[in-house]
């Protein structure tokens, strides 16, 4: 069964926004295939052990992010709405809670625009991530890059 996805002013979401220079396919199979999403997904020096990657709407995504120093940070989402090569967005069920959709544009042959974007139920639980990950977005979208690069 398909959530729907929330709806957001502007301050309750996050938005990060970058051009590829891929093509959408290759974009969308970068965040749709784990073998890929575990080499990229995170901020720099992050990296991720996948423990369940079930890629169907309610299909769950179980991972620990391993920071750079330390910490390992459990993430429990559940996918909510899939729309190949065009949407993939989904739900966090540990904390911090919010939604996530990814936006696939094809602008050309080899330029795709991504619009990411963190949805928050208010503004006030928005407006706590706001002043980290505004930056951390821009690092993970530096690693996708490289992972595109190489596939």
């Amino acid at each position: 069964m398909e959530t729907e996805i929330i709806v957001t002013t502007s301050e309750s979401e996050i938005v990060s926004t970058r051009i590829f220079k891929f093509e959408i396919e290759k974009l969308y199979r970068a965040w749709s295939d784990p073998d890929h999403l575990k080499n990229w997904w995170g901020p720099k020096g992050f990296t991720n052990t996948f423990s369940e990657f079930d890629f169907r709407v309610g299909g769950k995504w179980s991972f620990v992010m391993h920071g750079p120093d330390k910490g390992n940070y459990a993430n429990e989402c559940e996918f909510i709405k899939i729309t190949p090569p065009t949407l993939i967005a989904w739900k966090r069920h540990s904390k911090p809670l919010f939604q996530v959709v990814a936006l696939f544009e094809e602008l050309a042959a080899n330029q795709t625009k991504l619009v990411f974007k963190m949805l928050f139920e208010t503004p006030e639980e928005c407006a706590k991530l706001r002043p980290f990950v505004v930056d951390k977005n821009e690092e993970n979208f530096d690693k996708l890059e490289v992972e595109l690069a190489k596939m």
